[in-house]
Parts: structure tokens; C-alpha cells; sequence
């Protein structure tokens, strides 16, 4: 099993820090809330879904289908079950409609927003996100980490805020390089939020 390091890069947007993690997203200690990718029947089958149903319990499968229905663009939260109290909440926000169903990087970036925003909502103040999309629904890591960080940038635009620390996590090393890959290219634009912390 990939446990978990980090942070191997922080970032400032606005008044949140963005990090970059590398490993098992269940893993991590002391955060509020970690997304999982779902698809809109709530169905934890695979990929993310089905490792953050293995550590944490089946009842947060049993949970969170309660919802479904949950249309993409939309988010919901559960309790964390066995993830507790490392991690307290889980939030499950689709990216497509099916389980195993290929997303677009549109999809991911409504999903990462709704994520983001029933963050806000629900004062959830960590927040870590895997690589939205890039398993079953076929984007590459660059793809899902750049609809994410657009995501992030409008949310900060519209709300004039985000939750305090945002952890994007990369399951192996080269995912977590290319994040950070990402987030550099994105930090060296002008029309970014987005600067390497001092």
C-alpha cells in the first residue's frame, strides 16, 4: 500500500495555501474533509470510490446513496466512518453519471467546484482532492489537475474566498510530478491567483 508525503509543494491562492501530496488519499491525517470522484448513482465501486469505501467502512456507501441521484455539478457530504477522526467528512461529488463512465475536463471542473463550494457551505476549512477524473473517467493528470485549479480560481473569483488549505494528492509519484508540473506553469501566468509562497 502507497502511504502518504507531503506536502511536496505549497502554493498560496488568495488566502488558502494549495499543497501537493503524494499517495493513498485515505491516509492523510488531520483534515477536515477528502472528496471522492463519484459517479451520480453513489455507487462506490472502484478506483477512488472503492478505496475510500474499503478503509472507511460500507456505510458511507450505504450513506451517501441516500442522495442518489446526485447530478454532476452538484456535491453532497457524508461521515468519514472508520477514516474518523483523521479525516472527518466525505464529499462526493460526480464526475460522470455512471460508475466507470469516461468524464471531460468540463465535468471535472463542475465537480471539483461543487466539491469546493459545499465545502464552504458546510464550514469545511481542509479540503483534499484526488486527481479528479484521471482514473476510469480517461483524462491524464495534466488534464484533471488544470480543470481543478480552474475550478479553484473561479470559485476565489465568484465567492471571494475557498477553504483555508487545499490538498491535491497524486496516488503514485509521477502523478504527484505532474501535478506539480501543472501548478508551476500555472503560477508563472499573469491572470493567476496562483504564486509560489516566499
Amino acid at each position: 500500500m502507497t502511504g502518504i508525503k507531503g506536502p511536496l509543494l505549497k502554493v498560496e491562492c488568495g488566502s488558502s495555501t494549495i499543497e501537493v501530496w503524494q499517495g493513498d488519499i485515505t491516509q492523510l491525517e488531520n483534515v477536515d474533509a477528502i472528496v471522492n470522484p463519484a459517479n451520480s448513482l453513489m455507487i462506490m465501486g472502484g478506483g477512488v470510490a472503492g478505496a475510500i469505501r474499503r478503509v472507511a467502512g460500507d456505510e458511507i456507501e450505504q450513506e451517501a446513496r441516500r442522495y442518489a441521484p446526485v447530478p454532476v455539478g452538484k456535491a453532497i457530504v457524508t461521515s468519514a466512518g472508520r477514516l474518523q477522526p483523521r479525516i472527518r467528512h466525505v464529499i462526493h461529488a460526480p464526475t460522470m453519471e455512471r460508475p466507470a463512465m469516461r468524464t471531460t475536463v468540463e465535468k471535472v471542473k463542475k465537480a471539483t467546484r461543487a466539491a469546493i463550494e459545499v465545502a464552504l457551505d458546510k464550514g469545511i476549512d481542509s479540503i483534499a482532492l484526488p486527481a479528479m477524473g484521471a482514473g476510469v473517467g480517461g483524462l491524464s493528470i495534466e488534464e484533471s489537475t488544470n480543470a481543478m485549479l480552474d475550478a479553484i480560481e473561479e470559485v476565489l473569483r465568484e465567492k471571494g474566498k475557498l477553504p483555508s488549505r487545499i490538498i491535491l494528492v497524486g496516488y503514485l509519484e509521477h502523478d504527484a510530478r505532474k501535478m506539480i508540473e501543472v501548478v508551476h506553469r500555472r503560477a508563472a501566468k499573469k491572470d493567476t491567483c496562483i504564486r509560489v509562497s516566499s
